[in-house]
């Protein structure tokens, strides 16, 4: 009865002058040992073929020494049970190596990138690679490689708590909100169930933003005053641009990116894509008889542009810059900012007896109750669009002759 192996015979075996060598440790497992040296361990098993006949088979375990006698011995036994149960290891075996590659390709790493590469035909050239450098530096090499269903909460909290320790928490927020279109992507295509990182935000240092310049609200009819005289020093289309954003009360990056097919005419709606608000969440906007009068003298300086506000080559939109550098121009350098429009039309509506709530689902607020928060992006939408026809109007009366603005 042939004896089982010794980790010292296992280092002491050679050829003996033979090609190959084959010593049996019993139970199925061999050393096969050659004649320049390499150790290989082997596993033979036999499988019922056709006519009822047994085929012998051999499947490799891994190289001595890297491979020791006892992990040979434990993965033999567990090969042999399948055996047992009628299931060849060798498929086994090849099932797994294509569920482990699979696995691979669900990471966050791997469908982060096959995120970026769906939505990047949508962005600007300088988006797209602000986007990549966020992600591709802050979050993939301190995420862990396994299936994105299996990652945790705290998972994410590690890095962004990094970037917050350098100083970072705008940035720490705006990855917040990549890897929430990242999950949102992710469950779309069947990868997990649910995003782990709704409660994230609580954890994280809050991003306090800097106070945006804005005029009093009495200043505001000389403002538009000024505004409907800008192409005098400028562009129409920066014109224009200025009064759109007074009207709409999108941010500048919100506005600056609008495409021409985000409008609904029938609807009387501009629906605004969640990955372009700051909250990333989609925005209704009403369109009042003023702002479509505005939207289709851009349209024809657009020249064909898919972007409402295109830049010179008419392929990209034009800088967030442009109109904040046309105030300047029109001399409200550190008075006012495109984010003030938002500013001043909440300070005049709620001072003129406005929904406050309704107010702040225009101005794309995410409300502090988790339950509100949850209601359809449309709550309020009539009593919004009366507001925002009654703000069109009040801009109207802004330049209108005094004997008329009564």
């Amino acid at each position: 009865m042939a004896k089982n192996l010794t980790d010292l015979a296992c280092r002491k075996a050679t050829c003996e002058g033979k090609t190959l060598s084959k010593l049996s440790d019993g139970g199925g497992l061999y050393l096969w040992v050659y004649a320049n040296g390499a150790k290989y361990w082997r596993f033979r098993y036999f499988i019922h073929v056709e006519g009822g006949k047994k085929k012998e088979m051999s499947l490799s375990l891994g190289v001595y020494p890297e491979v020791s006698l006892n992990d040979a011995r434990v993965e033999a036994r567990k090969y042999q049970g399948l055996v047992d149960n009628g299931i060849d290891p060798a498929t086994a075996k090849k099932a797994k190596l294509l569920q482990t590659k699979a696995e691979a390709g669900d990471t966050f790493a791997e469908i982060a990138r096959e995120w970026y590469r769906k939505m990047m035909p949508t962005w600007t050239e300088t988006h797209a690679r602000d986007i990549e450098r966020r992600i591709e530096i802050n979050l993939i090499p301190f995420i862990p490689q396994k299936p994105i269903a299996e990652l945790e909460a705290v998972d994410f909290l590690k890095p962004l708590e990094k970037v917050q320790e350098r100083g970072a928490t705008h940035l720490s927020h705006r990855l917040l909100i990549n890897i929430r279109q990242v999950y949102k992507y992710a469950i779309a295509k069947g990868k997990c169930k649910y995003d782990v990182t709704p409660g994230l935000g609580n954890a994280l240092i809050p991003h306090v933003a800097k106070n945006q310049p804005a005029i009093r609200p009495e200043e505001l009819p000389k403002l538009m005053t000024d505004i409907a005289d800008y192409h005098k020093l400028g562009e129409m289309k920066v014109q224009l641009g200025l009064q759109l954003m007074a009207h709409v009360w999108l941010r500048t990056r919100e506005l600056t990116f609008g495409r021409w097919d985000e409008l609904d005419y029938e609807a009387n709606l501009w629906r605004v894509p969640g990955e372009r608000m700051k909250m990333d969440r989609d925005h209704l906007i009403p369109l009042t008889p003023q702002v479509k009068v505005i939207l289709e003298r851009l349209r024809v300086l657009a020249r064909g542009s898919e972007y409402i506000l295109p830049g010179r080559n008419h392929l990209t939109p034009v800088s967030n810059n442009t109109l904040l550098y046309a105030l300047y121009r029109l001399g409200y350098k550190s008075r006012m900012t495109g984010h003030g429009f938002r500013s001043v039309a909440s300070t005049i509506l709620n001072e003129s007896g406005f929904n406050a709530d309704a107010i702040e689902r225009q101005l794309a607020h995410v409300p502090e109750n988790a339950v509100r928060a949850a209601y359809n992006r449309a709550e309020y939408i009539d009593e919004r669009r009366k507001m925002m026809l009654w703000w069109s109007e009040y801009l109207d009366k802004c330049t209108a002759p005094k004997d008329q603005a009564a």
